[in-house]
């Protein structure tokens, strides 16, 4: 996990999501990066005959405010010790880290950035998404996996492993059901094993709804991180998100995530 990708902003969130990213870049001798941007369509305007129109005013105070901003960051990452660069973007928040996560090996954001589940099922990386309140620290203490035998849940197990390096307590949690899975829990317990990771399988008798059930185990364990697979159907993906995935991102209360597609 060398290449880290750290959402940059001016929110009250920052500071625990830029706190994580050196967290890891230190314990594995990575490298930050701080994404900014401004999308400059937020500027323009088209009247009904089909003008177009620049606020241009707005917008290079917009872009003046976003070199301060990456000045302010290079100075106080100067005087740390890892390695980092601040990149510019005038696009979407969502095109422009995914644009950025191209090369990273995980990208951070945090739970009220609007877009983590999206960025999380079309990014080629692993997302962690962040409580908006607090830095997450490493090594963990402890950690869940919700495995479900999908494809998903084994990509979002094949992008924690580096995340559960010296965490005291690894707990993989299944629902039992009916409905056939596709990879057993017991093939989650042996990948891990390979990494030098020792987990527990909790099979959970479910009770309510498959994610109150996670939620309801999570919180009993003690979990500061919940490793899942990111669900999402079609360009109407805000209306039609994986139940699973959109309840853990909406809960602020809930653990940080490490999700992946």
């Amino acid at each position: 996990m060398r290449s880290i990708l750290v959402q940059g902003g001016r929110d009250q969130a920052m500071t625990g999501r830029l706190d994580t990213a050196l967290d890891l870049a230190r314990a594995h001798e990575g490298h930050v990066t701080i994404a900014i941007d401004t999308p400059i369509d937020r500027f323009v305007t088209v009247d009904p005959y089909g003008g177009t129109y620049v606020a241009r005013e707005a917008l290079d105070s917009a872009l003046a405010a976003d070199d301060a901003l990456a000045e302010a960051f290079a100075g106080r990452l100067e005087a740390d010790d890892v390695p980092f660069d601040v990149v510019q973007f005038e696009t979407q928040p969502l095109e422009a880290m995914l644009v950025a996560a191209r090369l990273a090996d995980l990208a951070i954001v945090s739970r009220t950035c609007g877009y983590a589940g999206d960025l999380a099922v079309e990014a080629k990386c692993p997302v962690l998404v962040v409580p908006s309140d607090k830095r997450i620290a490493f090594p963990l203490k402890t950690a869940c996996i919700a495995w479900d035998g999908s494809e998903e849940a084994a990509a979002a197990l094949r992008g924690c492993t580096r995340l559960l390096w010296g965490c005291s307590e690894v707990h993989v949690l299944t629902v039992i059901s009916d409905k056939p899975q596709g990879f057993p829990p017991t093939d989650a317990l042996r990948y891990l094993s390979r990494h030098d990771i020792k987990a527990e399988l909790h099979e959970l008798t479910k009770a309510g709804s498959i994610e109150e059930t996670l939620a309801g185990a999570v919180s009993r364990l003690g979990g500061e991180l919940l490793v899942l697979g990111a669900f999402g159907h079609s360009r109407l993906r805000e209306f039609m998100f994986g139940g699973v995935s959109r309840y853990f991102l909406e809960n602020e209360n809930g653990p940080a995530l490490l999700m992946a597609h």
